[in-house]
């Protein structure tokens, strides 16, 4: 029996076929080469992903890049490798599951250059001329030499015809992020040649003109010609700019390509966090004018989750097809849901770039909105399925932050009958209280996509000002608590760095997050100890400045906000912190405070100097709120008595850490409720294989 579908008309073009060359999508959304920590050391747990992805109507998805020589690898990352033949089998895997579901699967090739110092393979690097590699290894990449070039183009050649006969229907050539041997040939500044490859922007793309018609001539006839290129790096005269040269290489090889995919660079440009780009189609001042200057149809991103704004951007002639990373990983069924009039449905993007950390920190791919995400192979998770419930019992969830949000969602969808009681008077716990700082505003989708759902359910009663107490709760009679009461942040210095409390705290105004973010306001020069190293440091700094403050910055870190570097934010954040005129103190932390003296005490040396203050913010450490999950516990003949079969806490309550993970606690112990251990649950684990 076919499934009626409901679409609005309006996005009826948002489904039509595109060709890419010899190949044909079957509609306009377009999955963008992205990293993801899986790469080749986990291709079932890849091959799961992407295939998710397939499901979810999205009608091309591509590889993140893919090395394709070993004098290129950037290791410890975990990319996609197909040096040889030999790595052909784990690309199959992916390719059957994308096709499995009606896709095109696309491979993003890559010489990396001088970007791969190649610690694994130990290779030289190379580069269009000599130069250090772009890391502090200390290591040169030399300049290529005309056999070099051949080598490389023999390389490109080989690699596209392994991608064909992995079962690729796209081949990329890929200058994009400055972090490849072809975009560090056009570039001026890194190529200083005199030979045929170097001087004019003719000979500067060269390489590139060659290297096209090499993958072409291979693999054209079978599978659509790629070409990912960044139009401007945002340097101004000193890089590519598509008001500059990226015109002049666009028309050069204009008809070259069967597939113009069009960002900016570097990566933490083209995946910029909302904090720093909050609007969906922020990079179209820059792509725009490529559609008009080839007759190939053009995929570009912006963070799109509008489905009004991907139909703006194909009807005003910005785009062909809808390209997206990070909307794909926080639902990969938006297509789908588009399609089937469920747009309410769809689980926008939140643009903290927890995605991208799984890649620099060479972990699985995690997000914050969606806990699936990387979780397809090892887990068997489904973004929009789940087991039913295995009983008839009533569940009561305490507390409505990100973690019993999700919980009480994910419950509700496996059938049970759910009350969710909350102590304030508006849902979201946390993520209500952070969307109001500065630049996160974003964050208030991770409330808005679970309440929506979860206040059209009948089997979901929802209850604010509800502050429940163990009598209250023993009272009730449900036969199973889960407690979600969040955290709150620590106001006596201790954290990473102190292990005790900072003495004299009590002889100075003294704040918390949790404070500033209930209205309290420091006046006069405050400030701010960030031994979280996370946004939240940064973030109150603007929001003080913002209200007339003088601020300074204390991090025992050598710099500012110094986890986001693997959310690429951090020299953003620095930079417009030093911009607003906040004194950033780096490796240094509070030792002790004399009324309006704070003592600081230098990371390395011991060595302290004193700065004075009106007022300081302690963002340290988080403490949970276990209080009522403890007293509950300690009396077990109680529990017994009122029926209750489980007591469980999760989330912040449980172990406080970051939106994803208070999201995924609350989604693991839905998904293990009256089954295993939430917080003991095991996963497959990939394995390589020995060879004799």
């Amino acid at each position: 029996m076919s499934v009626q579908h409901n679409r609005d008309p309006r996005y009826d073009i948002l489904f039509e076929p595109v060709k890419i060359g010899p190949v044909t999508t079957k509609n306009r959304f377009y999955q963008v080469p992205h990293c993801n920590g899986l790469g080749y050391a986990r291709p079932k747990s890849l091959a799961a992903m992407r295939g998710m992805k397939a499901e979810g109507g999205w009608g091309a998805i591509c590889t993140e890049e893919v090395e394709i020589h070993p004098s290129s690898e950037i290791s410890p990352y975990i990319e996609g490798r197909l040096w040889d033949r030999n790595d052909i089998p784990a690309h199959r895997l992916m390719t059957d599951a994308v096709h499995k579901h009606g896709a095109l699967a696309g491979v993003e090739l890559v010489h990396n250059g001088f970007h791969a110092p190649n610690r694994t393979s130990r290779l030289p690097p190379m580069a269009p001329s000599a130069m250090p590699v772009d890391a502090y290894d200390p290591v040169h990449a030399r300049a290529m030499d005309l056999t070099d070039i051949r080598n490389l183009r023999k390389w490109y050649r080989a690699a596209a015809i392994n991608a064909r006969d992995a079962g690729y229907d796209i081949v990329y050539v890929y200058a994009g992020h400055c972090m490849t041997t072809l975009m560090h040939f056009m570039l001026s500044r890194f190529n200083h040649r005199s030979d045929q490859y170097g001087g004019s922007i003719e000979n500067r793309v060269r390489l590139t003109r060659e290297i096209l018609e090499e993958v072409k001539d291979a693999v054209g006839d079978q599978c659509g010609i790629a070409f990912r290129f960044a139009v401007d790096e945002l340097l101004g005269k000193e890089g590519m700019t598509s008001d500059g040269e990226a015109q002049d290489v666009v028309g050069m090889l204009a008809e070259l390509p069967d597939l113009w995919d069009v960002n900016i660079s570097g990566w933490s440009q083209d995946s910029s966090t909302a904090r720093f780009e909050p609007i969906e189609g922020y990079q179209e001042k820059y792509t725009a004018f490529v559609k008009s200057m080839t007759t190939k149809p053009v995929v570009g991103v912006g963070r799109f989750t509008s489905a009004d704004a991907m139909v703006s951007q194909i009807k005003r002639g910005v785009l062909d097809l809808i390209g997206a990373a990070r909307p794909s990983i926080a639902d990969p069924f938006l297509p789908n849901k588009i399609s089937e009039g469920r747009i309410d449905e769809v689980r926008e993007c939140i643009g903290c770039n927890m995605c991208v950390s799984g890649d620099n920190l060479s972990v699985p791919i995690r997000c914050t909105q969606n806990p699936t995400m990387g979780e397809e192979w090892r887990r068997k998770w489904h973004p929009e399925k789940i087991e039913p419930k295995a009983s008839d019992d009533a569940v009561l969830v305490v507390g409505s932050g990100p973690s019993g949000l999700e919980c009480a969602l994910q419950l509700s969808n496996r059938g049970y009958q759910v009350t969710l009681a909350e102590a304030g008077i508006e849902l979201g716990g946390r993520s209500t209280k952070e969307s109001k700082l500065p630049g996160l505003a974003s964050y208030a989708r991770v409330r808005d996509y679970r309440t929506n759902l979860l206040q059209q359910k009948s089997n979901v009663e929802i209850y604010l000002d509800s502050e429940l107490d163990e009598a209250a709760i023993l009272e009730f009679g449900f036969s199973h608590v889960l407690l979600a009461t969040g955290s709150h942040w620590r106001k006596d210095g201790t954290g990473r760095h102190h292990h005790q409390p900072i003495p004299g705290l009590d002889t100075l105004p003294t704040f918390t997050p949790d404070d500033l973010m209930s209205g309290e306001a420091p006046k006069g020069h405050v400030v701010i100890f960030d031994d979280d190293h996370y946004y939240m440091g940064g973030v109150l700094a603007e929001k003080l400045i913002a209200a007339g403050n003088s601020v300074s910055l204390v991090t025992p870190a050598v710099k500012a906000s110094a986890w986001t570097e693997y959310t690429l934010e951090q020299e953003r954040i620095q930079a417009k912190l030093i911009n607003l005129g906040i004194e950033i103190i780096t490796s240094q932390a509070v030792a002790a405070v004399k009324g309006n003296e704070i003592e600081l005490s230098c990371t390395y040396t011991g060595k302290t100097k004193s700065i004075t203050a009106d007022a300081l913010v302690l963002v340290t450490a988080r403490n949970a709120n276990d209080d009522l999950y403890q007293s509950l516990k300690s009396s077990p003949d109680k529990l017994i008595d009122a029926g209750i079969k489980t007591l469980e806490i999760i989330g912040d309550a449980y172990s406080p850490g970051s939106l994803a993970s208070a999201v995924y606690y609350g989604h693991l112990a839905a998904r293990c409720f009256e089954g295993e251990n939430w917080d003991a649950a095991l996963f497959d684990g990939e394995r390589p294989g020995l060879i004799s």
